[in-house]
């Protein structure tokens, strides 16, 4: 396996597809992401455990939703089995996933645990911005590019747990310019259409019509974005099966 240096403007391509695929199996793809996000809040709400088993089952889903997209470019409709994928690659990859898992619901509890230290643990107020959540999601950036790449890397590629993790982190840093167009171009999209919806549904129905659309398109939207997210992994590395064949490139 190596890794690809892509151009920036790779980011934009990245986003055209993930649009792309998802228009091609819109039903399936929304489908299974709503599907994701309802067993993610059922697990949570069960008692003691439920935000830890939860933590555990975030690599292996985000490979259900990568596999689901490889299904769609392949022309093939994802059923929902494909959500297990990654329960279905052999012992040996599955244990590599739930140690993924638990590496995840770790760093995750500590840092939530560190921005709640940090700003008092005094809940926001109503009206203001809970700083709390802000530090969270700024400290969960590390953890957020160790584990964008991590679990494909497991499940196709064999790599090791602590390995897939390093591996992450520097496709995404060697790759910095793409995923940053990457990004922007996402939120371009986002403010473009959510701000288009919201105000056909605010001159339909005032206030309430506006919230009232941009709940399920949220949604759809952040499933559209889930798409994506498997040709970020699909351009950074090119599988190699024989070392010694290797062609030039960067071996990682």
């Amino acid at each position: 396996m190596k890794l690809n240096i892509v151009p920036a403007r790779i980011g934009i391509q990245w986003v055209k597809l993930g649009i792309q695929t998802f228009s091609k199996q819109p039903l399936a793809l929304a489908g299974l992401f709503f599907m994701y996000m309802t067993a993610v809040i059922v697990v949570a709400m069960i008692p003691v455990v439920g935000v830890i088993v939860g933590g555990m089952l975030v690599p292996a889903a985000t490979l259900g939703l990568m596999a689901a997209t490889e299904e769609a470019t392949k022309g093939r409709f994802p059923m929902p089995s494909v959500l297990i994928s990654a329960f279905r690659a052999g012992r040996q990859r599955v244990r590599a996933m739930l140690v993924l898992g638990v590496i995840y619901t770790l760093g995750s509890m500590a840092v939530t645990s560190v921005a709640s230290l940090l700003t008092g643990g005094v809940p926001a107020a109503e009206g203001e911005i809970d700083l709390a959540t802000l530090l969270a999601l700024a400290l969960h950036t590390p953890l957020f590019l160790m584990f964008w790449h991590a679990p494909a890397l497991v499940h196709w590629h064999g790599v090791s747990p602590v390995k897939s993790l390093f591996f992450s982190v520097v496709a995404c840093l060697r790759n910095f310019g793409a995923f940053l167009v990457y990004g922007m171009a996402w939120l371009a999209v986002f403010l473009g259409i959510g701000s288009a919806f919201g105000l056909v549904g605010a001159l339909l129905g005032g206030a309430s019509m506006a919230r009232a659309v941009m709940m399920p398109l949220a949604l759809l939207m952040a499933a559209m974005f889930s798409t994506s997210i498997y040709f970020t992994f699909r351009d950074s590395f090119v599988a190699t099966p024989d070392p010694e064949q290797q062609p030039p490139g960067e071996p990682i």
